[in-house]
């Protein structure tokens, strides 16, 4: 990766709807030149995709939290991060390093959906236990360092 490429990963990052042309005019090359090099990029995995931002409470997902999960001394972490994935309302999940195994971000409708998916997640074999923070607002989410050169 040189320079040209982290300004358009840096641009992608900042619009990924931008076309090649307006790409080309950020990094000084032709659109031809930069469409090629944005699909070397994707190609070599280090563009692993391109989504919509989407408001959660829109969607009627009020509330978040992040839940440490702490597992069972016999619990297999590949069959528990299967488990976990298949939560819908499981949005990330980390495989940490302290008391917790996992740090889950979850998004649910109110305290009765937290409520119930506590639930679920502490009748989920090879869970030993879980801690809970709800967050009460969210100050920026989703910041990436900018891709320096």
């Amino acid at each position: 990766m040189d320079s040209v490429d982290r300004q358009l990963i840096d641009a992608l990052r900042g619009n990924a709807r931008a076309t090649y042309a307006e790409l080309a005019r950020v990094v000084g090359l032709s659109a031809p030149a930069t469409h090629e090099r944005v699909a070397k990029l994707e190609a070599a995995g280090i563009i692993t995709g391109y989504h919509a931002a989407v408001a959660p409470e829109a969607l009627g997902y009020a509330m978040n939290a992040l839940i440490g999960v702490f597992i069972t001394d016999s619990a297999d972490t590949d069959e528990l991060t299967g488990s976990l994935t298949a939560i819908p309302v499981v949005e990330d999940c980390w495989f940490v390093a302290g008391e917790e195994t996992f740090v889950i971000k979850v998004r649910v409708p109110d305290v009765a959906g937290l409520e119930a998916t506590i639930r679920a997640l502490n009748s989920t074999p090879g869970i030993a236990r879980t801690r809970t923070t709800v967050v009460l607002s969210t100050k920026f989410e989703g910041r990436a360092p900018a891709a320096e050169s």
